[in-house]
């Protein structure tokens, strides 16, 4: 079972003045969360259009305290099983990224039922397509531009940066990216375990297409895969087999697992009520920091 389609709940977390029994969701509004995510520390450029659509906008979350030289870009994907989700519910992303100097960007993008795959593929590329030709514009450097994801998000990211076709279709090539980030995503997860899924990657004899493993070749930018052990939603697997083929084949790729961490572990300690001493954001912008000065 590489993917189960149904929220996941992370119940009884501790976080700031005793409060307790916060209910956390990977594919659902965090509003209690983000309620005590501080935002003093950002400038917020919400509802941007990159397409006519409706989903076709974006949020960008600008660092206040403005560096002299422009900011890294990071351009996230929420994750959802490729049929939800929503940019609002990621706040606390922006903000731990924000913190660390990044100029942050948040892509909503057409779901199941009304896009199937390849056609999930076009607004992801389209966004990074719209923040190459402004990041300037909110003082981020297009050139040390990073993708990252959670679960079905990760799925987008590394594949825009394993199958060049997406990105051509937009104008581009994966080498315009610096370095992906993929939190538990679902890399290799055939066969289909949902009815749901086979309808999302039909029909069945294309499926492959959707794997992206099934897309290394050697010439990728760097990618990080973070996964939990204890992940059960999306079986840790998929970052170990995808990490062990771009080996094979002489791409970079650093693969970091969390052994106490699930699937909603690896997006919500990057929450700062939540962060307390995981690792985990630290070594995802650390990693960043060393491929954006390569």
């Amino acid at each position: 079972m590489p993917m189960t389609p149904h929220p996941l709940q992370l119940t009884r977390r501790s976080w700031i003045a005793g409060l307790t029994g916060l209910i956390l969701s990977a594919c659902r509004p965090v509003t209690l969360l983000n309620a005590v995510i501080p935002d003093k520390g950002m400038h917020v450029h919400r509802n941007i259009a990159f397409g006519p659509h409706r989903r076709q906008r974006l949020d960008i979350y600008q660092p206040r305290d403005q560096a002299s030289t422009p900011h890294p870009v990071v351009v996230f994907f929420y994750g959802g099983s490729w049929d939800s989700g929503s940019k609002q519910d990621y706040l606390f992303v922006a903000e731990a990224l924000t913190s660390q100097g990044m100029l942050v960007v948040i892509a909503d993008y057409r779901l199941y039922p009304e896009v199937k795959f390849p056609q999930l593929m076009q607004d992801p590329a389209l966004a990074v397509q719209w923040v190459r030709e402004h990041a300037a514009d909110y003082h981020g450097d297009a050139s040390r531009l990073f993708l990252m994801g959670h679960s079905a998000g990760a799925h987008l990211a590394v594949m825009l940066s394993l199958n060049p076709v997406y990105l051509a279709a937009a104008g581009l090539s994966p080498a315009v990216i610096k370095g992906t980030v993929g939190l538990a995503g679902p890399y290799d997860f055939l066969p289909l375990t949902s009815e749901t899924l086979r309808a999302i990657f039909a029909p069945p004899d294309q499926e492959w297409q959707s794997q992206p493993i099934r897309f290394v070749r050697g010439q990728h930018p760097p990618l990080l895969l973070l996964a939990g052990l204890k992940d059960r939603t999306v079986w840790p697997r998929n970052s170990i087999n995808l990490a062990q083929a771009l080996e094979a084949q002489g791409s970079e790729v650093t693969l970091l697992t969390y052994p106490n961490y699930d699937h909603v572990d690896m997006v919500a300690k990057l929450a700062r009520p939540l962060r307390g001493n995981s690792p985990l954001l630290q070594d995802i912008c650390g990693w960043m920091a060393q491929h954006a000065s390569a």
